[in-house]
């Protein structure tokens, strides 16, 4: 059992005691004392100073009393307005220094049949162009969040809808058609992704030239884009493609199976993967025949033009359209399509959609559909919401050709986390292929880090050279701590030093601290998983390396005489490196062994 629970149910026994009144321990949550004053724990008196029928100062000291004279965990404590502080007993730390030892996956919740079944929908690329910075943030946030969420017991599916239809993929079909001359990812020496994105850019380029030259004749901006025959034959194979035409579909299929090989390539360097991948070109249909049969249930109505629309005014919200005029499908009905193939291929209890917050209205709207719709968990589904990621020169563009590759960004991390290793010779040593091993999970340990340990719903600005630091709140910073532990454990091995009973020992107030600290981790995990936040563990981990090097800068491990003391500091460095390493796995980023 952690401290804080020991804690709480003792106060639950106190003032049943002391007040007669039944309160819930799971209710009572004892914070870590702010710094500024003595103590481990601190308990708000308030909720009792009712029945107490006494000032909150009183409340507190009569509680105190009761907890140093009952709860063995308690040394003393002090009362500062209603703020009673406990100091646990010394001793007792190292009771819960070896059940933090002794337990294995220590702060994981273990996940059963009967868990709850949630599905993340992360990632969702277009096969018209690479993943570029947006989608790392997206791809990172998602699987993090998946990860926690195991963490925190449930069963999870990780999700992901290809947008693998539509104008924008016909224009790079075409521009490959006109100008493509037969290149293959092969020919070009290029990812598929990378070859196709080349092309969207291509047939914007002529697209605009075709434009300006309408408009250099007269024609307004409008009317220059209704006439562009690029653009008319680019709708023109868009309805082939939905015709069903061979000779499209065989182009589209080919062209798509390049994008999905550098897709999958990518993935796998960033560390991210899916157990079910859906496609919006069997997903649209789908959501057509359900948004019909809401049609024929009253739930839609159908306008003069033969529009579909569902009116969700009296939810505050606006006249939705479901289905266009000429019947095609928008994104909303692609959405309610995967949502009726994910609901037949799982159960799911939980419904979590990782998307900018630039669709903020979207996931209301579709929500409201979903429940109206029959999905039980329609209603209560999760947009996770999160700001948008920029470098410091500014937005990108995607049709121009300024996005800034996923690929292209990963090579750069690697490559700068190559040099700074050098530079600081912490590459000495190593082979050729430990160096690269080292420069790669560095590089991209950074840029998961980075990104990461902002608060997901904040836009943020994503600055490489800042990243790549071993200093400060940085990914480098905490895997090199890490690995500079497991160097001590390694030596400490290498010596002879086992590990004897250490629990007599009276442990100082940097040790109590860092393992206070790491007490601390099962609940942050349950808290990123409630509130859906990569973030708190992230800056968890940073906390508690910075604490663990406080330790390592005042105390020495290795050269201690006192056996017990030297035994309690190497279980706190193996307890330390253990949740440095878990907390790192959560955001899908590596702890190297060496560094």
């Amino acid at each position: 059992m952690s401290i804080d629970n020991i804690i709480a149910q003792a106060v639950a026994r106190a003032v049943k005691e002391l007040y007669n009144v039944d309160a819930d321990a799971a209710s009572i949550t004892p914070q870590t004392t702010k710094k500024e004053f003595e103590g481990n724990l601190t308990i708000v008196v308030f909720p009792w100073v009712k029945a107490a029928r006494k000032s909150p100062e009183a409340t507190g000291l009569e509680i105190g009393e009761w907890l140093v004279a009952n709860e063995p965990a308690v040394n003393r404590f002090n009362v500062i307005k209603g703020f009673l502080n406990i100091v646990i007993e010394p001793t007792f730390w190292n009771s819960v220094l070896k059940h933090i030892d002794n337990t294995a996956n220590y702060g994981i919740t273990a996940v059963t049949a009967d868990s709850p079944l949630v599905m993340v929908e992360y990632s969702s690329p277009n096969t018209n162009k690479p993943l570029h910075l947006g989608h790392v943030r997206n791809n990172l946030l998602g699987y993090s969040l998946s990860e926690i969420l195991k963490a925190c017991g449930n069963r999870v599916v990780k999700t992901n809808i290809v947008n693998d239809r539509g104008i924008h993929i016909c224009k790079s079909m075409l521009a490959w058609q006109k100008w493509g001359e037969g290149a293959t990812p092969e020919s070009a020496g290029k990812k598929g992704d990378h070859l196709i994105g080349d092309f969207y850019v291509l047939f914007d380029k002529h697209y605009k030239a075709e434009v300006k030259a309408l408009m250099d004749k007269g024609m307004s901006q409008e009317d220059a884009e209704k006439a562009s025959p690029l653009m008319q034959e680019a709708r023109e194979m868009l309805r082939r493609w939905e015709q069903l035409d061979p000779e499209v579909r065989g182009l589209w299929e080919k062209m798509n199976s390049w994008v999905y090989a550098g897709f999958d390539e990518t993935y796998k360097r960033m560390g991210v993967d899916f157990d079910k991948i859906y496609y919006e070109s069997n997903t649209y249909l789908e959501g057509k025949e359900k948004v019909l049969e809401g049609l024929d249930k009253g739930i839609m109505y159908r306008k003069d033009d033969g529009s579909v629309w569902a009116d969700l005014t009296d939810a505050g919200l606006d006249h939705k359209l479901l289905l266009r005029s000429d019947g095609t499908s928008v994104y909303m009905t692609q959405d309610i399509g995967t949502a009726k193939l994910r609901y037949q291929d799982y159960p799911i209890d939980k419904m979590i959609y990782v998307v900018g917050n630039e669709q903020n209205y979207h996931f209301q709207v579709l929500s409201l559909l979903l429940d109206r719709l029959g999905f039980k968990w329609g209603k209560d589904l999760v947009h996770f919401s999160y700001g948008m990621v920029e470098l410091p020169e500014g937005k990108m563009k995607s049709r121009e050709g300024t996005v800034v590759d996923a690929d292209d960004l990963m090579d750069e991390m690697v490559n700068t986390a190559r040099d700074v290793s050098r530079e600081l010779g912490k590459l000495e040593g190593c082979t050729a292929d430990e160096a690269e091993e080292i420069s790669e999970t560095v590089g991209l340990g950074a840029l998961k880090y980075f990104l990461l340990k902002v608060d997901p719903r904040k836009n943020m600005t994503f600055n490489p050279k800042e990243s790549i630091d071993f200093n400060g709140n940085t990914g480098p910073f905490i895997q090199y701590t890490y690995a500079r532990i497991r160097s001590v454990l390694r030596k400490a091995a290498e010596t002879g030093y086992g590990i004897s009973d250490y629990t007599t020992v009276e442990p100082n107030e940097k040790e109590i601290s860092l393992i206070q600290r790491l007490a601390d981790f099962p609940s942050t995990v349950a808290e990123a998983g409630r509130s859906y936040s990569p973030a708190l563990i992230a800056n968890y981990v940073y906390d508690l390396v910075k604490e663990y090097n406080q330790f390592y800068h005042d105390y020495s491990i290795l050269r201690e005489e006192n056996e017990a003391i030297r035994s309690l500091r190497l279980t706190l460095s193996a307890c330390t490196a253990r949740v440095i390493k878990t907390g790192l796995g959560l955001l899908g980023i590596k702890a190297p062994e060496r560094m």
